[in-house]
């Protein structure tokens, strides 16, 4: 009975409130639903101004003039826009018409004929768009793209490596084959003019042709220009082609998850305990700190310095809770190619990516999934070229002191080179290595080991992954050159360690260096009197 009451007194009190809340929603409405007027719009009628209606009319017509020429500059903008749409439609359409999409070439498989016909369009454009008819605006001199000479027998290159020659007969066979047909197709063309009709002419053969030139635009194709000679001394003749590249086709999209995927780094070693305890440093950081995904076997040969060496594999072992490691002693004349064959077949768990290590390798957590990205079983290997460092006293013989190794890790032409005659460091899967074979276990010592499996696997079915990386460095070491070698393995000997030990530059300063001295003597004499 008092909520009743309670209800009936508080009713005419919430009537009032909704009334008062309804005036304050159509006031605030009115406001902003309003026009907004300039200060020089009517204002409302007043009790002096013309009727209270004709005051109305007068402001309605002239917000509806403003209305009316705010939509005709509309309508005006609008139809600007159409035609500069139209206009770019139909550049756009020119565009698409003399070079056709990649995308429609790779994809219209309902109509061949069109598919065909937009293909060789493009591959037609492909010679437009390269440097073959004229010269292009360059930047700087080395935006330029130089051009490779060639004749029947060598290939003169300026970018030769330490694998690479400035002249040399072509090895790899794909490079033969593409000189071999451009050879070809030059010849046919020249024994097969265009418009000469049933003219009699001289047979051309590869004999008759002097010399080439190639260069290759990776986004276009390779322009060839080759000369023949004439039909007397003076006179040459000149073929000029081009092989146009085809538009970028997808070939595969695929998530690839390595969250479980097992590295096994297998270390063979004998005795340079001091060498190993600065690899477990390196392996600590990247391999367990920050991969995490990865075991470790040593294969260790003889005894001497063998407990130093398992102290530091224990002591990494307690201070980062490291159990996932193997150690292996072997009591024989230390083998590279038996230690790695033994610690890979030692594996007992499931398929797992080996990757053969040296003790004086330094590495990154970005290699190691490089290492697992690139291998594949039963389909690929990973033969990375690593960055070979120079003599750091050397090097940084004109600083202060040398810098610490993380800051010697740098990738230029002054601090190091990219060992590409090199095949020790690689990653494959268990599984790969044991069906090819494993290494040949005959080899004694350092070298002639990797060189015998990157053979075995190129002479598989297996895809070999080869390029330069980043993160895989081979750091530097003294190189000793035994009195027992003979005159010619000494020399080569040398040869090998003064290219290890400093770049041309570096090197070329080491022998003038008495010349270089006495010029700055001179200098500071001439300061002083001065």
């Amino acid at each position: 009975m008092m909520l009743r009451r309670g209800f009936i007194l508080f009713l005419p009190r919430l009537v009032g409130l909704l009334v008062v809340a309804c005036c304050s929603v159509s006031i605030v409405y009115m406001l902003a639903c309003t026009p907004k007027v300039d200060n020089q719009q009517l204002a409302l009628p007043r009790a002096h101004s013309p009727t209270a209606k004709e005051g109305y009319e007068a402001i309605l017509q002239e917000q509806e003039e403003q209305h009316r020429n705010y939509i005709i500059s509309l309508k005006k903008q609008i139809a600007q826009l159409k035609a500069e749409l139209q206009g770019r439609s139909e550049q756009l359409k020119n565009v698409q018409d003399q070079y056709p999409d990649p995308l429609d070439i790779r994809l219209d498989h309902s109509n061949p004929e069109k598919a065909q016909a937009n293909l060789l369009a493009f591959l037609r454009s492909q010679i437009d768009k390269a440097e073959v008819h004229s010269g292009v605006k360059l930047s700087t001199e080395y935006a330029a793209v130089p051009f490779e000479s060639f004749t029947l027998q060598k290939v003169y290159q300026l970018e030769t490596g330490l694998t690479r020659h400035p002249e040399e007969k072509p090895v790899r066979k794909d490079k033969r084959d593409e000189l071999i047909e451009v050879i070809e197709l030059a010849v046919g063309s020249l024994n097969n003019p265009e418009g000469d009709g049933n003219a009699k002419h001289r047979v051309y053969t590869a004999s008759d042709f002097v010399e080439g030139i190639y260069r290759t635009e990776k986004d276009k194709g390779t322009l060839y220009e080759l000369t023949f000679k004439g039909d007397t001394k003076h006179q040459f003749k000149k073929i000029v082609l081009f092989r146009p590249f085809g538009p970028v086709m997808k070939v595969k999209n695929e998530n690839v998850n390595m969250a479980d995927t097992l590295i096994n780094v297998i270390v063979p070693l004998a005795k340079r305990a001091s060498k190993f305890r600065q690899f477990m440093q390196n392996f600590r950081e990247m391999g367990i700190q920050q991969d995490g995904r990865i075991h470790l076997t040593v294969v260790y040969f003889g005894k001497e310095q063998m407990n130093e060496v398992k102290s530091i594999l224990e002591n990494t072992s307690k201070s980062a809770n490291f159990k996932n490691f193997t150690f292996i002693q072997l009591n024989e004349e230390f083998s590279r190619g038996k230690g790695l064959d033994v610690g890979a077949r030692f594996w007992k768990g499931n398929n797992v990516v080996l990757f053969f290590c040296d003790v004086d390798i330094y590495f990154t957590a970005e290699f190691l999934n490089s290492c697992r990205l690139n291998t594949q079983p039963g389909k690929k290997v990973f033969y990375p070229v690593l960055f070979s460092q120079y003599n750091p006293s050397i090097i940084y013989g004109h600083h202060d002191s040398i810098p610490s190794l993380e800051q010697q890790l740098i990738i230029k032409k002054e601090t190091g080179f990219w060992r590409d005659f090199g095949f020790g460091m690689t990653c494959q899967y268990r599984s790969d290595f044991i069906n090819i074979g494993g290494f040949d276990l005959d080899i004694k010592g350092w070298g002639g080991e990797d060189v015998h499996l990157y053979r075995k696997y190129l002479h598989s079915n297996l895809m070999v992954i080869r390029t330069p990386v980043r993160g895989l460095f081979h750091l530097w070491h003294e190189k000793q050159c035994l009195d027992e070698l003979t005159p010619e393995q000494y020399k080569m000997c040398m040869q090998s360690k003064a290219m290890n030990e400093a770049s041309h530059g570096q090197l070329g300063m080491l022998v003038f260096k008495q010349e270089v001295e006495t010029y700055l003597h001179r200098q500071k004499l001439s300061s002083k009197k001065t």
